[in-house]
C-alpha cells in the first residue's frame, strides 16, 4: 500500500513536467507536420489547401536536398574529425605539467562561451577576409595569393568555423577522462620498456573511447542544425555549396515563403536526426557495456 502511494505521489509530481514538456515539444511538432500536408505560403494568406505527401516528394526530390544532405554529412563529419583528433592532441598537452597550466585551460574552453554568430563574424572579417584578413596577410607575407575563403571552400571555412567553436568541448571532455586515468598503468608499461605510442595506443586510447563516444553523440546532435554560422558567412552558397538541411529549411520557408515544403523539411531533418541519434545511443550502449 505504501508503495503504491509512493508511486501515485511521484507520477503525481511529474505531471506538470509532463504536461509542460508536452506544450513545448509535442504541440509544435504536431503544428509542423500538420502545415507540412498543406499548400501554404506566406504571400497567399487564406489560400491554403490539403497537399497530401506533395510537399514531402518535392522536398525530397529536389536536388537541393542531396546536395544539402551531403553538406551537412560532409560538415559534420569533418567538425567530428577535427576535434577529436585535435582535442585528444590538446588533452594530452593540457595534461601535461607546466607554468601558467590553469590559465591556458581556461584560454583553450573559452572559445566554446562565444556566441556562434560573433564566432563566425570574427572569422569571416579578422581571419578569412582575402583583402584585411589575417590568412591574406600572412599569405602575402611568404609572396602567396590570399585566398577566398568563403568563395573558394565554402563548406571547409564554415567547418573550420564550426569546429573551432567545438574543439574546447572536446578538450574539456576527454582531459577530464585523462585525468582519471591510473598512473600506475602508465608506470608499469614505462617499466616494462613500452614508448610513448605503445602507451599512447594501448592504453590512453582504450581508456578515452568511451568519452569519445559521448562527445561524438553530443556534438552530432548539435552539429545536425548548424545555421548561424552559414547565414553569417555565406548564406548557403555560392549555389548550394554550403547548403546544410538546416539553411535549406529556413531558405524554403523565409526566403521562398514556402511554409508547407519547408515543415516538410523540417520532419524529414527530425527523421534524419533521431535516427542518427538512435544509432549513436545504441553504440555508445554497446561501447559501455564492453
Amino acid at each position: 500500500m505504501a508503495t503504491l502511494r509512493t508511486r501515485s505521489a511521484a507520477r503525481l509530481m511529474m505531471t506538470p513536467a509532463v504536461l509542460t514538456l508536452f506544450v513545448w515539444m509535442i504541440v509544435p511538432l504536431a503544428m509542423t507536420l500538420y502545415f507540412s500536408l498543406l499548400r501554404y505560403n506566406l504571400l497567399m494568406p487564406g489560400m491554403e489547401e490539403w497537399a497530401g505527401t506533395l510537399n514531402y516528394r518535392y522536398f525530397l526530390t529536389d536536388p537541393a536536398f542531396g546536395a544539402a544532405l551531403v553538406n551537412t554529412l560532409l560538415l559534420v563529419g569533418g567538425v567530428l574529425l577535427i576535434t577529436i583528433v585535435g582535442g585528444t592532441l590538446l588533452a594530452l598537452l593540457l595534461d601535461q605539467p607546466f607554468f601558467g597550466q590553469g590559465i591556458v585551460r581556461l584560454l583553450v574552453i573559452a572559445p566554446f562561451f562565444v556566441m556562434p554568430t560573433v564566432s563566425a563574424l570574427v572569422w569571416k572579417n579578422m581571419l578569412m577576409h582575402p583583402v584585411y584578413g589575417i590568412f591574406a596577410w600572412i599569405a602575402r607575407l611568404f609572396g602567396l595569393q590570399p585566398v577566398d575563403w568563403l568563395a573558394n571552400l565554402p563548406l571547409f571555412s564554415v567547418t573550420m568555423i564550426v569546429a573551432w567553436q567545438w574543439l574546447p568541448f572536446a578538450t574539456l571532455i576527454l582531459l577530464t577522462a585523462l585525468q582519471s586515468l591510473d598512473e600506475e598503468q602508465k608506470e608499469a608499461a614505462e617499466m616494462d620498456g613500452a614508448g610513448p605510442i605503445s602507451r599512447f595506443i594501448y592504453i590512453v586510447l582504450p581508456h578515452l573511447a568511451r568519452a569519445m563516444t559521448v562527445v561524438v553523440l553530443i556534438e552530432t546532435i548539435f552539429l545536425l542544425s548548424v545555421f548561424a554560422e552559414i547565414l553569417v558567412t555565406t548564406n548557403g552558397g555560392p549555389g548550394y555549396e554550403s547548403t546544410n538541411i538546416t539553411y535549406l529549411v529556413y531558405a524554403q520557408a523565409l526566403l521562398q515563403f514556402d511554409v508547407g515544403g519547408a515543415s516538410a523539411g523540417g520532419i524529414v531533418a527530425v527523421i534524419l536526426a533521431n535516427i542518427v541519434a538512435i544509432f549513436l545511443i545504441r553504440l555508445i550502449g554497446k561501447n559501455l557495456e564492453a
